[in-house]
């Protein structure tokens, strides 16, 4: 999704062969309101347990992966989660929750391959998946591929084999392929490069008779197309013949809203490069945009991230970055209402953030920062609020104050994968902003290190990326300086260390032993 991311209690136990298999602890996680019986997983002990109890009891498993911090994972708690319909549902099957922070859930984010906060996936009682389910429909909509997902027989990966070897798919099966979250497949079934074609080979085989799941099929390979711009991609008049058909009506705006709001300007860059189209295509898009959250039904996270989008197709329209005052006043009275209205405090979460980058991308960075800061105090992670106040900082060319949120946000980040992630980040700011300050660069990175715990669980996924990046600035940064090579040495053995504290046979080692080799092999080529 794009984000423009407990208390265990007793479980019964059941009996099978004289053989007891007892459901894995329990929680109501991620919310402790929503009633939903969560078992919390973060080994793969915990998750082997919930596929036991899923396999002896029949149903199959819903993974939620998240982490408090996400804005997205919060929507999706205050929207979905909280609702009655959802809550039933989970009757039919196993909920497993992976809180990306706790200790070893990063290993456990490899086995199952996920990796954007949050991940939705659907496993069969057997572990085999089933689906990947979006988290930026609406509700109502995701309770629908919820269903879908729930009765399939069939997995994603086969239905993909036998649609584009022109087998019969029956209309609710497309609409599982419709409605699968390729954003956070992990390139489960097709690698980046060949996500485009292939979805637009789906899109041809798709029937016309099922309607709005076949354009979706098209608008989103249209959608992943806009994102190789300058790579070649060319638009073809059949992707603005499928385009127009969305933004047509508002009720074909309405079916594909998340298409709508989340790809806005690069749809409307790749599609129209002459500027005279460009321009109407814009307007277009801003008529849809505004008749999506003058209708009532997005949410307030989701109209924020509306509003946004409009504030990039009126830079496109006015020909400036600048918002005339009109659009500023506009976009200050909008959000700052939105914001009152929204009192659940995860739903705030989400909502909050996106404000705040949204004014500051409307021009407001006064008003984005004051927002921010006042809702510090009761943000349920307000370290992730601090990274935005950073980047405005560092928008207007405040280094010094970029910098103390970068490293604040880092010293407040509460778990280990985000504090690994927050640090590793402050690191590669600390040599964008200030590359002459050696001590202080070397010294954070230390800091990251050192508080690594030597287990296997902590070299994986979103900790491994985050250090690697963090190891090919710093390669990068050292260059021939003496003073920096040996700092930078001093890094690295400290890292090596914590590698070999390790078995041998562990992967988690060689994660960790590749961490600096990667980052040099990535440094030459």
């Amino acid at each position: 999704m794009p984000s423009r991311l407990f208390s265990p209690i007793a479980a019964a136990c059941v009996f099978v062969a004289a053989i007891a298999i007892s459901a894995p602890s329990v929680a109501r996680a991620p919310d402790p309101h929503s009633g939903i019986a969560w078992q919390v997983v973060s080994s793969d002990a915990d998750v082997d347990r919930a596929f036991a109890f899923a396999r002896q009891s029949g149903k199959p498993v819903f993974l939620y992966w998240g982490a408090v911090w996400c804005p997205p994972c919060n929507q999706v708690k205050a929207t979905l989660f909280s609702r009655p319909d959802f809550v039933e549902r989970t009757q039919a099957f196993v909920p497993v929750y992976v809180d990306g922070d706790k200790p070893g859930a990063q290993k456990v984010a490899a086995r199952f391959k996920v990796s954007g906060y949050p991940t939705m996936v659907l496993f069969k009682p057997d572990g085999s998946e089933v689906t990947r389910l979006p988290g930026e429909i609406d509700p109502q909509r995701y309770l629908l591929a919820l269903s879908a997902g729930l009765d399939a027989e069939i997995p994603v990966k086969e239905l993909v084999k036998r649609a584009l070897g022109h087998q019969q798919l029956t209309p609710v099966q497309w609409k599982l392929l419709a409605f699968y979250s390729w954003d956070v497949d992990d390139q489960q079934v097709f690698s980046k490069k060949e996500l485009p074609g292939r979805l637009s080979e789906l899109a041809s085989a798709a029937p016309d008779s099922i309607g709005a799941a076949k354009v979706r099929l098209a608008f989103k390979s249209i959608a992943a197309r806009a994102k190789e711009d300058g790579k070649g991609a060319t638009a073809s008049g059949g992707d603005r013949a499928i385009v127009d058909r969305v933004l047509v009506s508002a009720q074909s705006s309405r079916e594909q809203w998340d298409l709508v709001v989340f790809d806005a300007e690069p749809m409307v860059k790749y599609l129209a490069p002459a500027s005279a189209d460009r321009l109407q295509l814009a307007r277009r898009w801003d008529d849809s945009l505004q008749g999506l959250v003058a209708g009532g039904t997005l949410s307030r996270s989701d109209s924020v991230d509306a509003l946004s989008a409009r504030i990039d197709l009126w830079k496109v329209i006015d020909g400036t970055d600048e918002l005339s005052a009109d659009r500023q006043r506009f976009v200050r009275d909008a959000l700052t209402r939105l914001v009152s209205q929204t009192t659940d405090r995860y739903e705030r979460q989400a909502v909050v953030p996106g404000a705040a980058d949204a004014m500051a991308s409307a021009g407001l960075a006064k008003e984005s920062d004051e927002m921010l800061k006042a809702e510090l105090p009761r943000a349920v992670a307000p370290y992730y609020h601090m990274l935005i106040l950073a980047a405005n900082a560092k928008k207007r060319g405040d280094k010094l104050e970029a910098l103390r949120w970068y490293e604040e946000a880092w010293r407040k980040s509460e778990g280990p994968a985000t504090r690994i992630q927050w640090g590793s980040g402050y690191v590669r700011q600390l040599m964008e902003l200030a590359p002459q300050d050696t001590k202080r660069i070397a010294d954070a990175a230390s800091s990251v290190v050192s508080s690594l715990q030597p287990t296997g669980e902590t070299f994986y996924k979103r900790n491994e990326r985050s250090l690697q990046k963090m190891a090919t600035q710093l390669l990068k940064w050292q260059g021939s300086d003496p003073i920096r090579t040996k700092e930078v040495a001093r890094v690295r053995a400290q890292l090596s260390g914590k590698c070999s504290k390790l078995p041998a046979t562990d992967a988690g080692r060689s994660n960790c032993e590749g961490v600096f080799d990667l980052a040099a092999a990535k440094d030459e080529t």
